[in-house]
């Protein structure tokens, strides 16, 4: 099992930032299996939503509507992914989560997802 620990969110004023921090942890075997991790949101009364993905090879893509003003990056290292959130719009205001995609591994066969707890993100005046 992948555990997931998000740390960054918070309130902020309209053309404001953020960064957002999702460490993860759990055996060697789990971590290893990490293909990809990214950043998904929930608004009230709407489903969740990709917001940015990036896979261990550094490939990333971005929900259209934060293109250009978000950017997901890695530590591999750290197992650890941020998400950088600049000029944020009040449209922006959700619950962010983190999650990690992993292929096989030790007795799991196929793929499985892990989730974060999820941060409340807030874009206010």
């Amino acid at each position: 099992q992948v555990q997931l620990v998000e740390s960054g969110g918070g309130l902020v004023q309209p053309g404001g930032s953020l960064r957002l921090s999702c460490a993860a942890s759990g055996s060697i075997a789990s971590i290893n299996a990490i293909n990809a991790m990214g950043w998904y949101r929930q608004a009230p009364g709407k489903e969740r939503a990709l917001v940015a993905r990036v896979t261990r090879g550094a490939n990333t893509n971005y929900a259209d509507s934060v293109k250009g003003r978000f950017t997901i990056s890695s530590d591999n290292a750290k197992n650890t992914v941020y998400l950088q959130m600049n000029s944020l719009k009040p449209e922006d205001t959700a619950v962010y989560y983190c999650n990690a995609e992993l292929g096989s591994y030790a007795n799991v066969v196929g793929l499985s997802i892990f989730w974060g707890q999820g941060t409340q993100v807030t874009v206010s005046s």
